[in-house]
Order: structure tokens, then sequence, then C-alpha cells
């Protein structure tokens, strides 16, 4: 394989993935890989000795570096909504995201007849998740469904929401269905398990 077709293949390569992170419904999933993507394009470019197109992918890849840092900084950008279980606007989120929720949470009821607590985390306004909680004793808010949308799903949305539940009067979290999928986010948001649930001290 020559010189000429190694290149080549590189800026293939950062093509593809240039087009691949459009096809990612996470915001951060699409920024990161067509960082990459942009990134690899932009070496190309210099080694063909085309310098616009180097420092334009080297701006592209700027700017979503710039937006990745500001979506870790979750209190500029979301606002926790409480609202009533039996609300229009919670009935057609749920519906609206059954089949997604499903996924995530397989073999759930998904309902918010035993809810006590319900809030939607949004995003300019824009619902990006929801939590459906119930009071247990002592302060514990048991987690019924804490669910984001595709498009906000690593976007720091659950530390804002947990962020924001002491100020309902919530001391600790639990969540005593079987995780699945779910697991993996419950131990990176500080979940341990004890007994039977996964459990978050949020207020000492």
């Amino acid at each position: 394989m020559n010189t000429s077709m190694i290149i080549e293949m590189i800026g293939y390569l950062g093509s593809l993935l240039v087009l691949v992170s459009f096809l990612m419904a996470s915001v951060v999933k699409l920024r990161v890989i067509n960082s990459v993507g942009g990134l690899i394009f932009a070496v190309y470019a210099l080694l063909i000795h085309s310098y616009p197109t180097a420092l334009m992918n080297f701006c592209l890849v700027g700017i979503n570096l710039y937006y990745l840092v500001r979506l870790r900084h979750p209190d500029r950008h979301y606002t926790l909504v409480e609202e009533k279980k039996d609300s229009c606007l919670l009935r057609a989120f749920l519906e609206h995201y059954r089949e997604d929720i499903g996924v995530c949470f397989p073999g759930m009821r998904i309902t918010a007849e035993e809810a006590d607590v319900v809030c939607f985390i949004c995003h300019d306004m824009t619902p990006a998740g929801i939590l459906l909680g119930k009071w247990r004793e002592d302060g514990i808010l048991e987690i019924l469904l804490d669910y984001s949308t595709p498009e906000y799903r690593d976007c720091s949305v659950g530390k804002y929401l947990y962020s924001r539940l002491p100020e309902l009067g919530a001391r600790s979290l639990a969540y005593f269905q079987e995780p699945l999928k779910h697991e993996a986010y419950l131990k990176k948001m500080g979940f341990s398990r004890e007994g039977g649930a996964y459990v978050k001290k949020i207020k000492e």
C-alpha cells in the first residue's frame, strides 16, 4: 500500500465519521464523533495541502469542544418543573416516548398512578427528562421512573435532577426495580446496592 492510498484512506475515514455522527440521537455522541471525524479530516487536508479545509475542520472541532464543555454545566441549561400526575403533558410525554422507555426499562408498567412526585427536567423549556417518584419513610424517595430523552441522554440531566431533589424534601433515593440496562447509569450516578435496592444519599 503506497503513501497516496494511505492518505486517501485517512480522508475517507474522516468523512465517514462525520457522516455517521449525524445518525446519533444523543447530542453528546454526535459532537464527540463529529469532532473525531473533523480532526482526522483536518489532518488529511494538511497532508494534501488544502489549508482552508484544514482550518475549517479545526474550527468545527473547536466549536464542538466548546459546546461539549457547556453541556457539562447542567445548572446553566436545565430547569426543574413540578407537574401533577394527571396532567395532559405527562400523559402525552409518556405516550410519545413509550416505546423508548420500554427499551430502556423492559417490562416496566409505564404509568404515573403511584407517583407522589412528578418532575420534568427541561432544557430551554423543552422536556429533556422526567422523574416519577414515590415517598417512603424518613425522606426516602423511591424512583419509579428516571428517564432522559435520547437527545439528552448523555447531558448531565441526572446530575442536575439529583442536585435539586433535596429542595423537595428528599434525603435519599431508592430504586427497587430490577435495573437491567439501567444498572450502569445507577452506578455512574453514585447508587450502591443495599439489600434488594440501589440507594443513593443526597442529603445528610
